[in-house]
């Protein structure tokens, strides 16, 4: 009898550490590790409009646990515009879940700072890029794919990456410590750079961002700190599992 009970709560500890975690939620593990939800799946609290001092009324929904845009034009950051925390962040780990309809575009910023004039688009700010690589055609764009999902937007290509198919989930995750910087794609490295390195200015001098107005504050992507920023691009993409802790 004893033996059978023993088996028997192995097999519950079993079911129970295998059982996954609640979305929008943190462990106590990542509590201790200094992890902070930035989504909390039930409210927009922690976030505004991109140049704003609340949430856009329209567009941005919170349904079911998750974050979502909805589609409109296509339009970068015209329809409902993009939302940002409320707080800044320079040295950090974050992680998101997204989830694309089919043709969609989005993107995560970071180390996005609100300059005066507001820009036509988006606000500035290094991306994540999050894409329907197979057929939204801003993945053909740009220099040897460095515009399609996981890349650094324009700068730098997702490497040995493996993206599920449209209408799954994603996990994304950004590291900034220092000048480093990494992207991560579903648990794998596939974008690493040092900000304000020789590298790393000469490929923003063959991007877009060479053009004067992305530098008018400073050299592109080398601010101290910034905003983290989610972006209407005019199509409908799910959010979840936004956590974020300093480092």
């Amino acid at each position: 009898m004893i033996k059978q009970l023993i088996v028997a709560g192995a097999l519950l500890m079993l079911v129970a550490a295998e059982k996954p975690q609640t979305p929008n939620t943190l462990t106590e593990k990542e509590k201790k590790e200094g992890w902070k939800l930035l989504f909390d799946g039930k409210t927009t609290h922690g976030w505004r409009g991109a140049y704003k001092d609340k949430f856009p009324e329209r567009g941005w929904l919170v349904k079911d646990g998750l974050l979502v845009i909805s589609k409109s034009d296509g339009s970068e950051s015209q329809s409902y515009g993009d939302i940002v925390t409320d707080a800044e962040y320079s040295d950090f780990d974050l992680t998101f879940d997204f989830k694309l309809t089919e043709g969609a575009n989005s993107g995560v910023k970071y180390f996005v700072v609100e300059h005066q004039p507001k820009p036509a688009g988006s606000a500035y700010g290094l991306e994540f890029q999050v894409l329907d690589d197979d057929k939204h055609p801003d993945a053909k764009k740009g220099r040897d794919g460095n515009r399609t999902v996981g890349s650094l937007y324009d700068l730098i290509t997702a490497k040995s990456k493996a993206a599920n198919p449209i209408g799954e989930w994603n996990q994304g995750r950004v590291i900034s410590k220092g000048h480093h910087v990494e992207h991560w794609l579903n648990g794998k490295k596939v974008v690493e750079y040092e900000r304000g390195s020789e590298e790393f200015r000469k490929l923003v001098a063959m991007s877009k961002y060479a053009d004067a107005s992305y530098n008018a504050h400073g050299r592109f992507g080398e601010a101290s700190k910034g905003h983290i920023l989610l972006q209407d691009h005019g199509d409908q993409v799910s959010y979840r599992n936004i956590k974020i802790r300093t480092l």
